[in-house]
């Protein structure tokens, strides 16, 4: 039975507007693994979480990508990380909370706050006219609560972006030259470090954050090696 992967649909010419559906995609993709790509906003009826992405697979039903990837290598013995010394295990923990736990906040606060009108019209756009300004309303009413939870969200304009700005830096300088993340084999953590990037460098959202990250030539070349060896269909 082969897996099947619940995600939104691809916009902006890239895989996925959410770094965490593309991050499970890239993974599959990096590790080889079969499944069916089922994707759209009608599938977050059936999610466990309210949230997507989401597997099925052998019965199961799981979700938060960390915990399907989790289940991943359990289930099927990935050896994608065997490799890894504990120091390297390490960083890259360190790193995947850069990209989730932090730099995921200063997107986000781009998306929902400064260009709001394009974000609406991404996700909202299908809905029919009666419900699209109800639900747009409530959605970004949520967003900004949860950018205010988590504490970007009371920062200045001027100060979030530059929290931005460090993380793309460090970033850049954690991959400095080598071809992925880790060195030169592709890892879990660069399942989710290009996701990440590239819905900063790649998409039709022209902010201060995206001009800075473009100033990194590395991090364009890293992207661009990604795409062409996982994702040559696009």
């Amino acid at each position: 039975m082969t897996l099947k992967l619940y995600q939104f649909e691809p916009c902006w010419g890239i895989p996925n507007a959410s770094p965490f559906c593309m991050k499970l995609e890239t993974y599959l993709r990096i590790t080889g693994r079969d499944f069916e790509n089922c994707t759209g906003n009608q599938y977050l009826q059936k999610a466990p979480k309210d949230k997507l992405p989401f597997i099925e697979d052998q019965g199961k039903t799981i979700a938060d990508s960390s915990l399907i990837i989790e289940y991943l290598k359990t289930t099927y013995n990935d050896p994608l990380d065997q490799h890894l010394s504990a120091y390297d295990r390490g960083a890259a923990k360190g790193m995947q909370r850069l990209f989730e736990d932090h730099l995921y906040w200063v997107v986000l606060y781009i998306r929902w706050v400064e260009y709001w009108p394009q974000i609406k019209n991404l996700y909202f756009n299908d809905l029919p006219p009666v419900l699209r300004n109800v639900i747009a309303t409530v959605a970004r009413r949520r967003t900004l609560a949860n950018l205010n939870g988590q504490g970007i969200g009371r920062h200045s304009r001027d100060e979030i972006y530059d929290m931005g700005k460090r993380d793309v830096e460090a970033i850049a300088h954690f991959l400095s030259a080598k071809p992925y993340a880790l060195g030169d084999q592709p890892t879990t953590l660069d399942a989710t470090a290009y996701p990440f990037l590239v819905n900063i460098l790649d998409v039709p959202i022209e902010s201060d954050l995206k001009a800075y990250a473009q100033g990194f030539e590395n991090l364009r070349a890293y992207c661009d090696r990604m795409k062409s060896q996982f994702y040559p269909d696009l």
